[in-house]
């Protein structure tokens, strides 16, 4: 009798603890990822993605343990210039033929105090994968009669040569005609799951 009655708290534990999780997804039409890198030295370019999709589960109110993930389809790139998008997916780039995604899954998500997190996860373009820190402000929540929605802003700058994108000319006077580093900005909005 006991070990049956220890077996159902268990169960309720299990239950209630798989009910408390809350599941958001990206509201894409309020969404975007952009990223922006240095061009010839003195000048910046900047770029979008119009393909993404991501969640996020976590059970705690402070989202302390937020399970991230978020994927990009590098096909969608746009820079506003049909040529460089084309070069952009290139092999010199992305190789979006070859590598059409690149994804993002959380290893955590810490809470800094006030509404700032750091994102650690693994960013995965072409066929490498590395661990990435992403400073991320928190707009926090909304009901709006039709559902409850959050909202995240992060960014991070990558060495994209560590990516293997890897066109990189040299400028007679110093620098790389595209700079090696590449900030990525991401701003969310996220659907409660119903």
């Amino acid at each position: 009798m006991k070990k049956q009655l220890f077996s159902l708290v268990i169960l309720a534990f299990m239950v209630s603890g798989l009910a408390a999780q809350t599941t958001w997804n990206v509201d894409k039409v309020h969404s975007n990822v952009k990223f922006n890198v240095s061009h010839m030295v003195v000048s910046e370019v900047e770029g979008s993605f119009r393909g993404f999709e991501g969640s996020l589960v976590a059970s705690k109110a402070d989202l302390s343990d937020a399970s991230i993930k978020f994927s990009v389809d590098v096909n969608s790139v746009n820079t506003d210039n049909e040529r460089r998008d084309g070069h952009l997916k290139s092999d010199d780039f992305f190789n979006a033929e070859k590598f059409p995604k690149m994804t993002f899954v959380s290893k955590s998500f810490k809470p800094l105090g006030g509404n700032k997190y750091k994102l650690t996860g693994d960013l995965t373009i072409r066929d490498v994968t590395k661990t990435v820190e992403f400073d991320v402000t928190y707009g926090g929540q909304i009901n709006t009669g039709r559902g409850i929605k959050a909202g995240f802003k992060a960014r991070v700058t990558i060495d994209r040569l560590q990516y293997g994108l890897k066109y990189a000319p040299a400028l007679e006077a110093g620098g790389l005609a595209v700079g090696k580093d590449v900030e990525i900005i991401v701003n969310l909005e996220m659907d409660q799951a119903k």
